[in-house]
């Protein structure tokens, strides 16, 4: 069972990202401060829900959160600033969106940045652990997943609607075959060694 809170301050906000270890698509995070009697049996860290699950909570999440926001970071920025700092800026930039501002932070994972004035804690495996970071997982990745669908659209032929712009095996095949698209992260490596690409 995840526990309700981390602090004793009733506007505690967890914030969570999605997509930091693919080669196309955004880093998605999202901030989610959740009301003090919230209760939900089969809220989870995303990982350890089925699709259809996290989409049966998200509207859940969306109506009874206190507060909740969302942030995109293109490939463009993930490219400029890396992956990490890319992470920590797209949960910054949704804890920033927040009304009520939140008086305490809880981030999954072991590295974050101030914002504003907020006394904040990482917690390794948070996601697993408290609620807010929970909801935040699920809302990060089902946000993420419908933006993959929709870019799939524009270049079906790398499967985003399938593999959500994770290296797979038929993901580098496709770029092998059809090159890189404005989607793509170019400061990660698209190909193994073997399969340099001449852009």
């Amino acid at each position: 069972m995840l526990s309700l809170n981390f602090s004793s301050f009733l506007l505690e906000v967890g914030t969570d990202e999605a997509g930091r270890g693919c080669i196309a698509g955004p880093v998605t995070a999202a901030a989610v401060i959740l009301p003090a009697h919230f209760e939900n049996s089969i809220l989870n860290d995303s990982k350890q829900l089925t699709e259809k699950a996290r989409e049966k909570l998200r509207p859940i999440i969306e109506e009874q959160a206190v507060s909740f926001a969302v942030t995109h970071l293109e490939p463009i920025i993930i490219d400029e600033i890396n992956i990490l700092n890319a992470s920590i800026k797209a949960m910054q930039e949704s804890i920033l969106k927040l009304n009520p501002k939140p008086e305490y932070i809880i981030v999954d994972g072991n590295r974050f940045k101030p914002v504003l004035d907020i006394p904040y804690s990482c917690i390794i495996k948070g996601d697993a652990k408290f609620m807010c970071i929970a909801a935040a997982s699920v809302l990060a990745k089902t946000y993420r997943d419908e933006y993959m669908n929709k870019i799939h659209e524009e270049f079906p032929m790398y499967n985003w609607k399938q593999n959500k712009g994770y290296p797979t095996q038929e993901h580098r095949e496709a770029i092998r075959k059809y090159g890189v698209t404005k989607y793509h992260r170019m400061s990660f490596r698209l190909l193994p060694e073997q399969l340099k690409l001449d852009i």
